[in-house]
Order: C-alpha cells, then structure tokens, then sequence
C-alpha cells in the first residue's frame, strides 16, 4: 500500500500552490480548465465540471523530457481542444 501526501493552498483567486512528497507545484485556473507549472512540465487540463470528463496533456521541461503525458499524443488534440471549448462555453453560459 502506498502513502501519498498532498496539501493545497488557495493564494489567490485562480492560484493555488500544491505541496506533495514529491514536491511544490502551482496551479492556474478553475474548474474546467486548469494549467501546473511544476518541476516535471507544464500540464494543462480541460474537462466538464460536474461530469468527471477531462484530458490532460504534460509539456516535459526541457531537463525532463523523460516525462510523459496521458499518452493522448499529437491525435488526442481535438479531444482536449472540444473539451476546453465544452468547459469554457459552460462556465460563461453558468455566470
């Protein structure tokens, strides 16, 4: 069984600093669209709130180009590109 630690810190409106075991990241956004600046890349995520539907994509920094995404690759774009625009138009219609 693995032990995993995880803790969340609203800085801001939109901003949030993660702390894990593995180390800090920073996250931008809200619900449906979210980008993670940490120390494996940047990882953008798009998904429908309330339906539990996302896909998300990692951008390896440059030092750390072993790391990977969620193996959508070049083809699973228009997935992440219809559920951002999804996420985006529901929470203009919702305000």
């Amino acid at each position: 069984m693995a032990i995993r630690f995880r803790k969340s810190f609203k800085v801001a409106p939109g901003v949030r600093v993660n702390v894990s075991k593995s180390g800090m990241s920073t996250s931008i956004g809200r619900k449906g669209l979210t980008t993670n600046l940490s120390k494996k890349g940047t990882r953008v995520t798009a998904g429908i709130p309330g339906t539990g539907l996302s896909a998300s994509k990692l951008y390896p920094n440059a030092s750390n180009k072993q790391a990977e995404g969620t193996g959508l690759g070049f083809g699973g774009w228009p997935i992440v590109i219809l559920i951002a625009v999804t996420a985006v138009a529901w929470l203009v219609l919702r305000s």
